[in-house]
């Protein structure tokens, strides 16, 4: 059975640079949508209110985030685009050292 995870992270407050990082995500290019399937990801879809981003995430069984990030280090096209978004990214107030995206915890389904 497939399962979701739901991340978030917070852009830069700036309006110019929130309507560029939008226009990056209309063209992402092939290999990283790749890199996506490679890591078992089917689908990964996100959201934006202000300056707040939300990440959801359907992934095959045996999905990892440890094996997202060891493919994603040894892939040149990956770590590029990586450090083309942190232009425009930040942590989350109170957020770990641990990146910036946050696993959201799942409080409630219907």
């Amino acid at each position: 059975m497939n399962q979701k995870y739901c991340l978030t992270l917070d852009l830069i407050n700036d309006p110019q640079l929130i309507e560029e990082y939008e226009v990056y995500h209309k063209s992402v290019k092939p290999e990283i949508l790749q890199s996506f399937t490679d890591a078992g990801i089917i689908l990964m879809e996100l959201y934006r209110w202000e300056n707040r981003i939300f990440m959801i995430i359907e992934v095959e069984p045996g999905f990892s985030f440890e094996r997202k990030a060891e493919l994603d280090a040894n892939n040149q096209i990956v770590q590029e685009w990586e450090k083309l978004m942190s232009n425009y990214q930040q942590r989350l107030p109170g957020s770990n050292g641990e990146g910036k995206w946050q696993l959201m915890k799942k409080i409630f389904e219907s």
